[in-house]
């Protein structure tokens, strides 16, 4: 007789609760991350790997899990090393809870704010900003941003 792999428990006897792993969803986070700032749409990606832009949006919000091929795939595609996608990941895999309610419980008593980073918002700023083809108009901007968000933070202080 052979030991049971998968079914209603799942992999390594986890309990399947139809949520995406954390894991997954950290990852296909880092892939939506880095296909926003390339600004590529889900179309154009699916296409360079052979995938439908479905398919990819899987991938992001972590439904599906990525596999190491597709994972090196992606890598090429969108000129990140593979540890790319692992970045900012803590290092104790214990501190991603399986259960989804229960990580949303700890967030919000742990005063989470979404990472900005990760906000469309913050990702069309960057890419417009890179956009900027003169240097000394780049800087300008840059310094008149910081100079915003000094003058706001000491407003608040």
């Amino acid at each position: 007789m052979q030991p049971q792999t998968r079914g209603r428990r799942g992999v390594g006897g986890r309990p399947r609760t139809g949520k995406p792993n954390p894991i997954d969803v950290h990852v296909g986070s880092r892939v939506r991350l880095r296909r926003t700032l390339l600004g590529m749409s889900q179309e154009k990606l699916g296409e360079a790997i052979g995938l439908t832009f479905q398919q990819v949006q899987k991938y992001e919000r972590g439904a599906n899990r990525i596999g190491a091929s597709r994972l090196f795939d992606l890598s090429r595609v969108l000129d990140v090393p593979v540890s790319f996608f692992f970045d900012d990941m803590p290092v104790d895999q214990e501190s991603y809870p399986l259960d989804q309610a229960a990580s949303a419980e700890v967030e919000r008593q742990a005063g989470f704010e979404p990472d900005p980073m990760a906000k469309r918002e913050t990702l069309e700023l960057v890419r417009a900003y890179y956009r900027i083809t003169d240097p000394q108009v780049r800087k300008r901007i840059f310094e008149l941003t910081k100079s915003v968000a000094n003058a706001a933070q000491a407003a608040s202080d």
